[in-house]
């Protein structure tokens, strides 16, 4: 009797933990309940307070799945299979989700908060007239320096890298377009120029700053960074406020000169089968103090002008994250390029990386 009890009890276990694989499967790729919303994201990319909050508010409940670059993310949209319900891709990757047909247009007339953001972050060039996209986050590229190494001041400019006295001091973000766009906003270059002459010049310039770079890396500079065993990187924006917050010697710096402006944004995929439950959520995270919380837990700038005005002031006022508007005027947001052309910029990226 004791083994058959423990036999029915084994078999159930086993039922259950069928049944719990199979939810987790169907959560994976797109659940199809009424009362759900498949959200697909970067990592650790919307604070987990909130997730319980939208619940508790709508009754709606969010599977969460994560990519870990756009690449990864439209790949897995184009194949199929999914139904996944939002999607957070960057700029340059709306307007190929866009031209593949991956997207529903938005319906503004579900939109209860678009007044709230801030006109510096609609109507972009990678989706006039926000038909498909809402902007979620944006950021710069700049430079991350440690006054323990370096003059407070001393390095404002892209130029400022090239110095002979920074030699094996520099960590470099490993993205051709980011280490591309540099050498190319150093020279007074568009950051989306596909002219091979000027290219291969911004390739070259590169060439003659590889004695001073120590390494290109990707999340490792947070480490190198604020455990002072680095004193200079090149990285985003989001990147350095974590690092900032790890590290009171650390400075972030954007050249006025020009650098990149990256916005990632909601986007509703093809596949998507929740409406009510998507604009349900879109409004949720465009209200102010959700998107003000959501802010300070990621530690992103917020597109949201409402919500700006809730964070904190030192948050708010900090130009390291917040430029002025001289600065934001000569930001450049990356254009999606032709096969071909990324093909170079990833080809010249890596006669570079050879160097050093």
């Amino acid at each position: 009797m004791k083994r058959l009890v423990s036999l029915i009890v084994s078999l159930l276990a086993v039922c259950g933990l069928l049944a719990y694989t199979g939810h987790q499967l169907q959560a994976s790729s797109g659940s199809t309940g009424s009362k759900v919303l498949n959200l697909y994201n970067w990592g650790d990319y919307i604070d987990p307070h909130l997730l319980k909050k939208f619940q508790k508010e709508t009754g709606y409940h969010v599977n969460v799945e994560t990519f870990d670059s756009n690449e990864a993310m439209y790949t897995k949209i184009n194949q199929g299979g999914t139904h996944y319900d939002l999607a957070v891709p960057s700029e340059y990757m709306v307007a190929k989700m866009k031209r593949a047909h991956l997207l529903q247009p938005l319906d503004k007339s579900r939109l209860t908060s678009l007044q709230n953001y801030d006109s510096q972050f609609l109507n972009q060039t990678f989706d006039r007239g926000n038909r498909y996209s809402l902007p979620y986050f944006w950021g710069t590229l700049g430079i991350i320096y440690n006054d323990k190494f370096i003059k407070p001041g001393s390095i404002r400019h892209w130029n400022d890298l090239w110095s002979t006295k920074y030699r094996d001091r520099i960590m470099l973000i490993d993205s051709a377009r980011d280490i591309m766009g540099m050498a190319l906003a150093s020279q007074g270059k568009s950051m989306n120029t596909t002219d091979p002459t000027t290219l291969r010049a911004a390739e070259q310039k590169l060439n003659r700053l590889a004695p001073n770079v120590k390494a290109t890396v990707a999340d490792e500079i947070k480490m190198y960074m604020t455990q002072n065993e680095a004193p200079i990187a090149v990285d985003w924006s989001g990147e350095a406020a974590e690092m900032l917050a790890n590290n009171d010697h650390l400075h972030y710096v954007v050249p006025s000169e020009g650098s990149n402006l990256w916005i990632d944004n909601l986007v509703i995929p093809k596949t998507a089968q929740h409406t009510n439950a998507i604009y349900a959520f879109l409004n949720f995270m465009s209200r102010p103090d959700n998107a003000a919380q959501n802010a300070e837990y990621v530690g992103y700038a917020t597109p949201n002008r409402k919500a700006k005005t809730l964070l904190p002031k030192a948050t708010r006022d900090d130009q390291q994250f917040y430029p002025d508007a001289t600065t934001l005027r000569h930001l450049e947001v990356y254009r999606d390029l032709s096969p071909t052309k990324v093909q170079l910029y990833n080809d010249l990226y890596l006669e570079f990386k050879m160097h050093h």
